[in-house]
């Protein structure tokens, strides 16, 4: 899968991705959304303590190459930062296996994406900053995304300092 926003994206002035690369992610979310949606479905079904590369989310992961492993990466932080309060276990092991992957080409404007969900859903959203710390980390330190509005939480400070 082709990335949509390409790695040239540029970001507006307020530290937001512009509104075209925003739809170019949700584009691709859209792409992976059927199959993740089965494979979490199939996995919350299933043992809990299988193995991740011997579970539907595992053979899913497995499947995608980096530009479409990060827009299940996208996807599925999205799902879990809306529906929290549900039973996201499956969701956030997925989350925690794509954010364990290095080299994945994450842009600026996908982890500044990641953080405004992040934010967006509040502290009762457990690991929110799972995966964009990760992706963070994988960008040079002069392109790791402005720190953001006054308010933003010590948390992201210190997760993004680093």
């Amino acid at each position: 899968m082709a990335s949509v926003a390409g790695r040239e994206a540029a970001s507006t002035r307020d530290g937001h991705p512009p509104p075209d690369v925003v739809q170019g992610f949700y584009r691709r979310m859209r792409a992976v959304a059927p199959a993740a949606v089965g494979a979490i479905e199939r996995d919350r079904a299933d043992d809990p303590g299988r193995a991740f590369a011997d579970t539907a989310c595992g053979r899913l992961a497995r499947s995608l190459d980096d530009d479409g492993l990060r827009a299940l990466g996208m996807w599925a932080h999205h799902w879990c930062m809306r529906f929290y309060d549900d039973d996201t276990r499956v969701g956030l092991r997925l989350v925690r296996e794509i954010a364990g992957r290095s080299g994945l080409g994450w842009t600026a404007d996908e982890v500044r994406w990641l953080l405004d969900q992040s934010d967006a859903a509040g502290p009762a959203a457990t690991g929110r900053f799972i995966l964009p710390v990760a992706a963070a980390g994988e960008l040079p330190h002069g392109a790791r995304p402005e720190i953001g509005t006054p308010g933003s939480e010590t948390d992201r400070r210190r997760l993004l300092a680093g």
